[in-house]
């Protein structure tokens, strides 16, 4: 733009006397002359972003050099003229405030979660001090083999960081004495497990060292939330005396609303009220491991010298017992803070939400910034006369940042209303990671992120329109070059935000495509079996009246039950089964050996995940068989002893030979399984797990006692869940039925996380894609709206509406193009940090990349679309004439 003649005051003077009446212009002459140089010089002072630190810091020192008295006044004043000017502009406010209530509200929503299971310090004494231990084999595949009673007795008498450890496992019983019997999650612990914690009982008492010692009377304490939910909250429970496997046992205590790890249990009992943990052969073998482990760290000590403690104390007992420590297998211990743990699993992708909300929230304040700088255009005057009238900088930013945090804090105000709405969809999403559910909610540490978050956007998008505006008084007050801004500060401003916007907007997309691509993936793998029209249930017989070591109780139980369901009118197949694809739960590997191979050691036996099955389970769910046979009813408890492996088994150790009628072991060769089949390869613990080592065992040959029924049905399996249950209580009244599922509501429950991480990422940028999509559209339409003198000229001078069209098209699209193509960069990055939680996806999915591309330019032609048509639209003589 081309400077006019004459000095800068004169101009100024002459711009600013047309604003007033004659009578007054004589008055103001001396007084504008000076305030006009001044001026001047300020104005060459704050050029650039140099000038702009300069004014905050003005801003800063002028706020504090002002008395209490004056800064009530002065914001006041702000506060009440920034009102008045969003009353005066409803639409503007109402978009801005929608804008930063979906930003702010998508990140508060997200904060709480993480604040809740990852940083609120637990409700345990001294929470940051309780330890969780492990003893990983990662030459095996395994972070953590679980410890035995041997193992637990060393580390407690040999470490010298961590007080007394205390153990840990699960297991399911059968309560009686309550309403119906009921299988109960139990939670078998050290009686110092509590005071470790250091939490206190709501009801009762926790255990003593004398409720662990062999033959004292058997108790239990329960978990607030069983005690909530199967007892009423009766205050009256503690000495009520109920039975479990078969014993009396009597109610102790009643826990607190804390969250439980690693498993959410009803019940607690003492290690010597626990069958198998008391079992004399059990305590001795150093490999039979099914404990966690937890300690509290000594006063003063850190959490890196007791893991160097543990490794020393590891390091011992591989060298003193090489067959249960195979050096391959790289034993170690380690520990970890149970705060850590808690949120292991929740970490990851909680994280990547929140980055994805603070995505939004950016997009969301430079398009309130955009909006922002259109509405500065209307403001020029206003300021210019500001400014004329002796307003510095320093006060116009800080009147423009007034009025933008409080916009700001409106939009967190609604942004709470909104996480608010939200929160109970992410407490359930969070559930299938963490038991700290319980802990997330919008308390004063969340509003307090709230409020910082909003007051920063509030700087932020007031910040950046006060960078552009006008320096020179006297071309806003002479409405100097209204018709050509097209290459001026404030358009070079808002096509940089819109370029931003879409760089973020195509990182988010890619994210949330990539994370789509990869459910698609998931669930188009081919698991091995057929999930359709099949019913499960699980049914965990009572210890005290199954307890047979031939297994014959439990297999009559079984045997009678299929018989009954088979007969049913629309179950075309029926089985047991120990376990059932995609359960959730680890696989049980066993030791074996190839009968005519050399005796390996028992640290370098090969191990196979092991499976008990009837002879129908296979035909059950659909497994199929590619050589040898199934079961039958002939391979009974006195036949000659029969197995069948996968095929990732058969060619890992027979490789092209054939392994039907080899035999092995799982006994240190005291009893042979002849192999008598071959079937198809599963994914049992993870369809993005390739298939394991998998061994199967006909259930008459082996005793257990915990089975999944599983029942084909013609029509819809859950309409014969009734009746079977029905079975199951004709032939034990007491026998109570657990998990009744289809397998089909398995797998679609295993991909649920899956799923909804993808939905919140597209959800997330959804909403950067709205935001892009207005804001671009804000953009191009103002763009036209300053280019109409131009526009009227080009077509005066023989251009065609069709080529108008075109160029407005091109100056959106070509913003679109270059954010895209740095949004491509960060779409990698993003690629590579979500590896993790991806399946089938490579680092670069051209796939996924190019439709960001297509779906961004998509958006964005429909956006310029209007704009460009009322450009081309345009009269010339109208446009000749705009001012």
């Amino acid at each position: 733009m081309t400077r006019k003649e004459g000095s800068f005051s004169d101009r100024m003077f002459r711009a600013l006397m047309r604003l007033f009446p004659f009578e007054f212009r004589g008055e103001f002459q001396g007084e504008m002359e000076g305030v006009f140089r001044e001026q001047r010089t300020d104005v060459e002072r704050q050029e650039g972003v140099r000038g702009m630190a300069r004014l905050w810091w003005m801003t800063l020192t002028g706020i504090f050099r002002t008395a209490p008295r004056e800064h009530l006044e002065m914001f006041r004043q702000d506060g009440g003229f920034a009102l008045r000017i969003m009353a005066k502009q409803p639409g503007f406010t109402a978009v801005a405030l929608l804008t930063l209530a979906l930003g702010i509200g998508s990140n508060t929503a997200i904060f709480s979660v993480i604040y809740g299971v990852l940083l609120r310090p637990l409700p345990y004494r001294d929470g940051q001090n309780v330890v969780v231990l492990t003893q990983p084999m990662p030459g095996l595949g395994s972070d953590d083999i679980g410890f035995s009673v041997k193992e637990i007795e060393d580390y407690r008498a040999q470490n010298h960081s961590l007080d007394s450890l205390v153990e840990y496992h699960n297991m399911s019983f059968m309560l009686v004495g309550h309403g119906e019997p009921q299988r109960v999650a139990t939670g078998v612990v050290s009686p110092d497990f509590f005071e470790i914690l250091g939490i206190k009982p709501k009801l009762g008492r926790f255990f003593l060292p004398e409720d662990d010692k062999p033959g004292a009377p058997n108790v239990l304490v329960l978990s607030y939330g069983y005690w909530a939910r199967q007892m009423g909250s009766d205050t009256n429970i503690i000495g009520k005396v109920l039975s479990m496997n078969g014993r009396a046992i009597t109610v102790v205590g009643v826990m607190p609303p804390i969250p439980q790890y690693p498993d959410q249990n009803d019940v607690y009992m003492p290690t010597s009220a626990c069958p198998f943990r008391s079992n004399p052969d059990f305590v001795q073998n150093r490999d039979a491991r099914m404990m966690n482990v937890f300690a509290r760290l000594k006063p003063g000590m850190r959490l890196e010298k007791a893991r160097a403690d543990l490794s020393v104390v590891a390091s011992r007992l591989a060298t003193a017992h090489p067959e249960s420590y195979p050096p391959q297998a790289k034993f170690t211990a380690h520990a970890e803070r149970l705060q850590t743990e808690l949120g292991r699993q929740a970490r990851t992708t909680l994280l990547l939400l929140l980055a994805a909300a603070g995505m939004v929230l950016l997009i969301a304040c430079a398009n309130v910034a955009n909006l922002t700088l259109s509405r500065l255009l209307r403001r020029d005057r206003e300021m210019a006369v500001r400014a004329a009238l002796g307003a510095g900088p320093a006060r116009i930013l800080r009147q423009l940042l007034t009025e933008s945090t409080i916009l700001a804090l409106g939009g967190g105000a609604l942004g709470l209303v909104f996480a608010a709405l939200g929160l109970d969809v992410l407490v359930r999403f969070a559930a299938r990671f963490t038991p700290r559910t319980g802990e997330i909610r919008l308390d004063g540490v969340v509003l307090a992120f709230t409020a910082i978050v909003a007051v920063g956007a509030g700087i932020v998008f007031g910040t950046l329109p006060a960078m552009s505006r006008r320096r020179d008084p006297a071309d806003a007050l002479q409405g100097g070059s209204k018709g050509t801004v097209g290459g001026g500060r404030r358009n070079r401003l808002r096509s940089l935000l819109v370029v931003s916007q879409v760089a973020i907007s195509f990182t988010l997309l890619a994210g949330a495509g990539l994370m789509i691509h990869s459910v698609y993936n998931l669930q188009h793998v081919d698991a091995g079996f057929r999930p359709d029209h099949v019913l499960t249930m699980l049914l965990e017989l009572d210890w005290s009246r199954y307890n047979d070591p031939s297994g014959a109780k439990s297999r009559a139980f079984f045997d009678s039950l299929l018989t009954r369901v088979s007969g049913m009118p629309g179950v075309t197949e029926d089985s047991v089964a120990m376990h059932v694809p995609l359960n959730e739960s680890a696989p049980m590997a066993r030791m074996f050996q190839i009968e005519g191979r050399p005796v390996p050691t028992p640290a370098d036996r090969p191990r196979a995940n092991w499976h008990n099955a009837s002879p129908n389970y296979f035909r059950t769910i659909g497994i199929p068989l590619m050589r040898g046979r199934y079961f039958t009813d002939a391979d009974g408890p006195d036949a000659a002893p029969a197995a069948i492996v996968n095929l990732t088994m058969a060619r890992h150790y027979w490789g092209e030979k054939d392994p039907l009628g080899q035999r092995v072991s799982f006994d240190n060769g005291d009893h042979w399984a002849t192999i008598v089949g071959i079937v198809g390869d599963t994914r049992d613990y993870g369809l993005e797990r390739p298939p394991g080592d998998d061994i199967y065992r006909p259930y008459a040959q082996v005793s257990f006692r915990m089975a999944r029924l599983l029942v084909r049905t013609v029509g819809d399996p859950m309409q014969l869940a009734k009746q079977v249950t029905s079975a199951v209580y004709e032939i034990d009244p007491k026998q109570p039925v657990a998990e009744v599922r289809t397998l089909e509501q398995i797998r679609t429950n295993w991909m649920t996380a899956s799923k909804l991480t993808a939905l919140l990422l597209a959800l997330f940028a959804g909403l950067a894609l709205a935001i892009t999509g207005a804001g671009l559209a804000g953009v191009m339409a103002l763009s036209v709206s300053q280019r109409t003198q131009e526009i009227g000229i080009r077509m005066a001078l023989g251009a065609t509406p069709r080529s108008i069209f075109r160029m407005v098209l091109t100056q959106g699209l070509g913003m679109v193009a270059l954010g895209a193509g740095i949004g491509a960069a960060g779409a990698y990055g993003v690629s590579k940090l979500m590896s993790a939680l991806l399946f089938g996806v490579g680092e670069v999915d051209w796939i996924t990349f190019a439709g960001v591309i297509v779906l961004l330019l998509s958006i964005a032609a429909v956006s310029c679309f209007l704009p460009a048509r009322r450009a081309a639209n345009m009269a010339p003589i109208v446009a000749l004439r705009y001012e």
